[in-house]
């Protein structure tokens, strides 16, 4: 697991409660590469942590590991798609039922 996309997608797939919803993009320009990181919005304040303490420590870990390779890697987290008050309604919904 020398590759930091594999150790990204490791690292978070740990940390989710829906590690099936983990996706990790890769893209390689002039700058380096840029690994985005797709999570469920409910996952998102887990992996970012409070006041991002989680995320900085993740993107930290990942540009460690990408020197090893001699390659610069950046971080992305992308924005969920759906609010996490939608996600909440969606889960209070399902335990009424």
């Amino acid at each position: 697991m020398t590759e930091p996309q594999d150790f990204l997608e490791y690292i978070v797939k740990a940390l989710s409660d829906n590690p099936e919803d983990v996706h990790v993009v890769k893209t390689v320009d002039d700058m380096g590469v840029l690994l985005t990181l797709e999570v469920n919005p409910a996952d998102m304040g887990q992996i970012i942590g409070r006041q991002g303490a989680t995320a900085k420590a993740i993107r930290t870990l990942v540009r460690v590991c990408g020197m090893k390779t001699q390659a610069r890697v950046n971080v992305k987290i992308s924005e969920p798609e759906k609010e996490v008050s939608e996600v909440i309604e969606e889960k209070i919904d399902k335990e009424s039922e």
